[in-house]
């Protein structure tokens, strides 16, 4: 190794060893690759129940003009006569029929069969597709009166993800992100497994939350394994490649959803492919951040030395790691004797409580939260409804995630956090409000005005992760992010719930979209700007943001600033 890039023996930091083996190379972008296979499986995790709980079209089966089969068609040229229509596009009503009037003669099915003021309920029915099978189906959960029964799919499943964010913490501190990363896609893919043979509501939705514990968990942990790997000014791009990942994956579930009807089959499809990338999981490494906490430095040294062969680098040298060994030795046990004289955590919460400005904002971000989880699920979950193919809709909202996440850098550096968060928040409300004007009528509009307010609101969230990391101080970052995202998590529980507030007024989900979006972006005038500013260390500088100074152009340039990890 030549002496000029050779970090100094007496001072041997983490970064100047990851310089020495390769800041991105062959093995960084290999594991990176490897860890984009969570993030897939959890977009398969988040939004399976859209297709798998999703409703179907089906109307009251009329005996006496049919004999039911899976060439039985759906809308006979006799079917007005029978069964009431409503709804845009106009389809048979689902459970309602015009009762029959009696005849001694041969019947026939015209209008003077049936008495068009008199409608009873059904039982049983005729499907629009008679290959698609969900639980609404094969659960027989038909009818008005089982639709919470639907509705409750996804928001058991926000529950588990709720769970999850302090699961998988625990999990993580304990025995590290590579085991909790193996255990959580291996775990999350058998439930989900499992969960394709249910034979009941009620088995089907005890395995959604649980598979929901595990399964949600792997995108977060890949996500910082992936971070930990690269330097600070490559995480803005791992994040947008994942952030596209997640996309995709998403369109993909559609594409198969369309191919796949049966919700069984679809789920096996789905998550086998989980339960076979274990072995190609197993082979990432552990954290090296992680194992310097857990004092597991001859660990390190191993990583350090595997990343530098397979970079194409020389082995580090025994002294150096010997040095480092020391120090990070040293430094450990430093931080040990000091523990009693630090703050706890309920001392830095009790003085955040003294300020009024700090717990504003912690309400407003968590707001923040709140309406971007409910908003981007919404969305997603309603595109299902619009007029036309319903997987197509689908593809082209989770589709409408890309072009955002890849111009985030450049949206974040030329605006700035703040008119980012406003304005994308402020589009995509005014976007779901556009959608109850007479433009709904004009179907490719439509799905525009859909397509353009999803964007809006991914653009809103991938800022918000950002920005919610420069608004509090260090030694509280962690926690508040924690909170405000299981704010978030009510929103998400609340959006599986939209078709029951159609029941009640049918504009009514799109206005709330609207007007908690619109509202939200209005508050976020209240955030400091961040673009350019030193994170803020202590509950002070964080208080005085606004008056905080720009750090020097290339600190700034360096993205370290920026940086969520």
């Amino acid at each position: 190794m030549s002496k000029t890039t050779a970090p100094a023996p007496d001072r041997v930091e983490l970064d100047d060893l990851l310089e020495e083996v390769g800041h991105f190379g062959p093995f960084q972008l290999w594991q990176c690759t490897l860890l984009l296979l969570p993030v897939i499986f959890t977009a398969f995790s988040n939004l399976c129940y859209v297709f798998t709980a999703g409703d179907v079209h089906y109307r009251c089966t009329v005996p006496e003009c049919e004999t039911v089969s899976q060439t039985t068609p759906f809308q006979p040229d006799w079917i007005r006569a029978a069964v009431p229509f409503g709804g845009k596009p106009e389809l048979p009503t689902k459970c309602e029929r015009y009762q029959v009037i009696p005849s001694s003669g041969e019947f026939v099915c015209d209008e003077s069969r049936f008495n068009r003021s008199a409608i009873e309920h059904c039982t049983e029915f005729v499907y629009a597709d008679p290959t698609e099978r969900t639980i609404v189906n094969d659960f027989n959960l038909m009818c008005e009166e089982n639709l919470w029964k639907v509705t409750l799919v996804g928001t058991v499943h926000s529950i588990g993800q709720f769970v999850s964010l302090a699961m998988s913490g625990i999990i993580s501190d304990r025995f590290g992100r590579r085991w909790t990363l193996l255990l959580c896609v291996g775990v999350g893919a058998v439930l989900a497994i499992i969960r394709s043979f249910a034979a009941s509501y009620r088995t089907f939705l005890s395995l959604e939350f649980v598979e929901a514990m595990f399964g949600s968990t792997s995108y977060t942990t890949a996500f910082i394994l992936s971070l930990e790997l690269v330097e600070p000014r490559l995480r803005v791009i791992v994040k947008s490649v994942i952030l596209v990942a997640y996309a995709v994956a998403e369109a993909i579930l559609g594409l198969l959803a369309m191919t796949f009807r049966d919700w069984r089959t679809l789920s096996i499809v789905l998550f086998v492919p989980g339960v076979l990338s274990i072995p190609l999981l197993y082979t990432t490494v552990e954290s090296v951040r992680w194992l310097l906490t857990k004092d597991r430095q001859s660990d390190v040294v191993n990583i350090l030395q595997r990343v530098a062969k397979a970079n194409g680098r020389p082995p580090l040298p025994k002294s150096t790691l010997d040095e480092f060994y020391l120090q990070q030795k040293a430094k450990l046990d430093a931080e040990q004797s000091d523990g009693g004289g630090r703050k706890s955590f309920l001392q830095l919460v009790r003085e955040t409580c003294q300020h009024r400005r700090l717990l504003l904002r912690i309400a407003n971000c968590a707001f923040c939260w709140f309406t971007n989880a409910m908003v981007y699920y919404g969305l997603t979950l309603n595109s299902v409804t619009l007029a036309g193919d319903k997987y197509s809709n689908f593809i082209f909202i989770t589709l409408a995630e890309i072009p955002p996440s890849l111009a985030i850098n450049f949206i974040l550096n030329r605006f700035g956090r703040r008119k980012t968060q406003c304005g994308s928040l402020i589009l995509s409300g005014v976007f779901c409000l556009l959608a109850l004007t007479a433009l709904k009528d004009i179907t490719w509009l439509n799905v525009s005005l859909f397509l353009m307010s999803k964007m809006a609101i991914s653009l809103s969230f991938s800022t918000l992760y950002i920005y919610t990391a420069e608004i509090f101080p260090t030694n509280l970052r962690q926690s508040f992010i924690s909170f405000c995202s299981m704010v978030g998590r009510f929103g998400s529980m609340l959006a599986p719930q939209m078709p029951l507030l159609q029941t009640l007024w049918t504009p009514l989900p799109m206005v709330l979209f609207g007007t908690v979006a619109v509202l939200s972006g209005i508050l976020i005038l209240e955030f400091p700007e961040t673009t350019g500013v030193t994170l803020p260390n202590t509950l002070e500088e964080a208080i005085e943001l606004h008056n905080r100074r720009k750090p020097p152009a290339e600190e700034a340039e360096k993205g370290t600033y920026s940086s969520p990890g």
